[in-house]
């Protein structure tokens, strides 16, 4: 079993996750405690009997734990369900906590009251449709920019839509009116002329050195280039007899074949033929 007293002077005196301390007055963070205050009355770990009002989805609970279901975490608190008629919701905390401590059944009844006049604001605020507030996270937004500004650059989506441009260009296939953005059409617009001009040059040039070129007759010149067709052709016939024959072709002999012909009259003649 656990004693109450025991947990309270670890609590007060050491470390609790649920209580913050301030310069007047501790205060305690767990969903389950009954004023929000710490102290050793409204701690719901230092008391075996303890209940509660809480509130979940519109609707309000009387939660009660007991020192019999203390050894199963699972099944500490009993759930009540409320009725909406503040007058029987009253009524039946009553009847729960009859023999319950006075200050218990008091600040639940307190507590009561309080979540059902949240309740009324909260359903007049949605019929007057005002602005909801939403929490804004300015650091994660930070973060959410800067990723996205990574990504463009390694994207590279500029640079991928004004080569998509230019290939279509090229292909012909705008030839109508659509949505596209001018700016990068305009770049490649530009680009393309300029491409266009420096090929023209390039062109122009060509041609101009082309007609520079002029033709002037000199038989020197012809008599040397008849000399030097004429010594690479010596040199080509002497490469092919100054190259030596294999040794097959030196032991390949002659051989000395004879071919009958008959003819139906004449005798049959025979003919020599020198073979290679």
């Amino acid at each position: 079993m656990q004693n109450d007293e025991v947990v309270w002077q670890i609590i007060n005196h050491g470390f609790c996750s649920f209580k913050i301390k301030t310069t007047n007055q501790n205060f305690c963070r767990n969903e389950y405690n009954l004023t929000g205050l710490c102290n050793r009355s409204s701690c719901p770990l230092a008391n075996s009997n303890y209940a509660t009002v809480r509130e979940e989805k519109g609707k309000c609970y009387l939660f009660v734990k007991t020192a019999e279901r203390c050894h199963t975490p699972k099944l500490m608190w009993e759930k009540i369900e409320l009725d909406k008629n503040y007058g029987k919701a009253l009524e039946q905390i009553d009847q729960e906590l009859e023999h319950w401590n006075k200050w218990m059944v008091h600040k639940a009844k307190q507590r009561l009251t309080k979540l059902r006049q949240m309740l009324i604001r909260i359903r007049r605020m949605k019929l007057q449709d005002l602005p909801e507030l939403v929490p804004v996270k300015k650091k994660a937004e930070r973060r959410e920019r800067t990723r996205e500004k990574k990504a463009e650059i390694a994207a590279h989506i500029e640079e991928n839509i004004e080569k998509e441009l230019l290939e279509r260009l090229k292909m012909g296939t705008y030839t109508g009116i659509y949505n596209y953005n001018p700016k990068s059409f305009e770049k490649v617009m530009n680009q393309r002329e300029i491409v266009s001009e420096n090929e023209e040059e390039e062109e122009e040039s060509e041609i101009e050195e082309e007609d520079d070129y002029e033709f002037v007759y000199d038989p020197n010149e012809i008599e040397e280039d008849e000399e030097e067709l004429s010594e690479e052709e010596n040199d080509m016939e002497d490469i092919k007899f100054s190259r030596p024959l294999p040794p097959e072709a030196k032991a390949r002999k002659r051989v000395n074949l004879e071919i009958e012909y008959e003819e139906e009259d004449a005798a049959p003649s025979k003919q020599k033929v020198r073979d290679f």
